[in-house]
């Protein structure tokens, strides 16, 4: 390992955001996991990364002794006094013991541990951004269908649609785009899950507001919901200004706007009524 590592550590903090103590300390770790794996040792070592240099030593504790026995635990008095010599007999001190090949190892370690750290971080950062967009319409393209689940592409990670959020009739094809809802974001251990729905009421929401200005901007208030999907839908409207047509306004200049939202549903039947909080 070298200075080119550091300076690797360097550009990813600086980049990406992850801090270079962090990956430092996982290097270390995994660099003593690495020597036990790598030399089927049961003495205790000590694996230390110079953070300054990239130059990787390993350390094993021994006990001082006036004759050694087992040289894997033990140092002779005389030998261990050249490296401390303020030790006595009984005294456990650290002598260096880094294996000639070690080098190699702890390269393709340090690589494995900072692809493994960047993964992570993406994950992070895919995981935050999804979480604050749950609520909202995405559009993707259908990447594969398996077991009736149907996985879209959204950019740097995938979609989730189960079955039950599929609705009754449509067809889903490879390479077709789509729009869903995002209803639930879950962290695990492979990624984020992001769940989307097409049968969702707010996915209804949803598209009227982005159709009707008016709902957009707060005019024109969807009051309720009662939603089959495939098959029909009942929105009640109210607007906040009088001269407002709630429902002229979801329906659109020559029923242009929820049109458009009846073609995304596939033919889906909505009927749109205005509020009446006595009816």
């Amino acid at each position: 390992m070298s200075n080119e590592l550091i300076q690797a550590l360097h550009e990813i903090e600086k980049e990406r955001g992850i801090p270079k103590v962090a990956l430092i300390e996982a290097i270390k770790a995994a660099l003593n996991t690495a020597y036990k794996k790598n030399f089927s040792t049961t003495q205790s070592v000590s694996v230390e990364f110079n953070d300054l240099s990239g130059e990787v030593r390993v350390f094993s504790q021994k006990k001082v002794v006036d004759k050694v026995q087992d040289d894997r635990l033990e140092i002779a008095m005389a030998e261990a006094k050249e490296l401390y010599p303020d030790c006595k007999v009984e005294d456990m001190v650290y002598v260096e013991a880094t294996p000639a090949n070690f080098g190699r190892i702890a390269a393709q370690t340090a690589k494995q541990v900072v692809i493994q750290k960047l993964r992570e971080a993406e994950r992070s950062l895919i995981y935050e951004e999804f979480l604050e967009r749950e609520g909202e319409i995405v559009t993707g393209t259908i990447q594969r269908i398996e077991s009736r689940t149907v996985y879209i592409t959204l950019g740097r990670t995938e979609g989730i649609m189960l079955p039950p959020d599929q609705i009754s009739g449509e067809r889903y094809e490879i390479g077709q785009r789509i729009k869903a809802y995002i209803y639930e974001v879950k962290n695990t251990s492979k990624g984020p899950n992001i769940f989307v729905s097409r049968t969702n009421s707010y996915f209804l929401r949803r598209l009227f507001e982005l159709e009707v200005p008016e709902i957009y901007d707060g005019v024109v208030e969807i009051k309720s919901i009662a939603r089959e999907a495939g098959s029909r839908s009942k929105i009640s409207v109210h607007s906040l200004d009088e001269r407002v047509d709630s429902v002229g306004a979801c329906v659109g200049p020559r029923g242009l706007r929820v049109q458009n939202i009846v073609s995304e549903l596939d033919g889906e039947k909505i009927d749109i009524i205005k509020y009446d909080k006595d009816p």
